[in-house]
């Protein structure tokens, strides 16, 4: 049974620090941290969650997308845990969006990112993986990897404008 991790919040140090590598993705302890991300991701109504968020520094997240209460338009996808994920290549185009942040409740930022990514990750069955991303699903992955180099969306605000509470995105945003 996977257990709930505390989900690190802005302003602990951690979310500032460098994940490390995973070498051996079969390791006992590599496939709990997986299901206790799952677990906790899903227990947060958040659509992607990075193992620095509970305070593993691990090169490790999960991308689920799925309506929620605070993603109500995501597309369906199952849980996937990405280990040492990276971009390959990406679109020229970027657009902006809105994206918040389990680490940082009740407030989105409206976050340029590009629109189609390649990547590349290793399952927690080992396997590596190596496929095209877009749009919403694309915009979890770069918000995931950036937790992974130390970083939170709101690095990435053109303009401290961009900036809303989840109340008035919920009223002014959400059709």
């Amino acid at each position: 049974m996977a257990d709930l991790l505390e989900i690190a919040q802005l302003g602990n140090p951690v979310l500032r620090q460098i994940a490390q590598p995973i070498y051996d993705v079969k390791d006992g302890w590599v496939q709990s941290l997986v299901d206790n991300l799952t677990a906790t991701m899903l227990e947060s109504n958040g659509v992607g969650i990075a193992a620095p968020q509970v305070a593993a520094l691990y090169r490790v997240f999960i991308v689920a997308s799925r309506p929620n209460a605070r993603y109500p338009q995501a597309p369906e996808m199952e849980p996937t845990a990405m280990i040492n994920p990276r971009l390959v290549s990406h679109s020229s185009g970027t657009a902006k969006d809105w994206e918040g942040c389990l680490s940082i409740p009740g407030i989105r930022g409206l976050v340029p990112r590009y629109e189609a990514i390649e990547v590349e990750y290793t399952n927690r069955n080992g396997k590596l993986q190596r496929q095209e991303l877009t749009n919403f699903v694309a915009r979890i992955f770069q918000h995931e990897l950036d937790h992974l180099d130390g970083m939170v969306f709101l690095d990435r605000l053109e303009t401290v404008q961009d900036i809303i509470t989840d109340q008035e995105y919920l009223k002014r945003v959400v059709p």
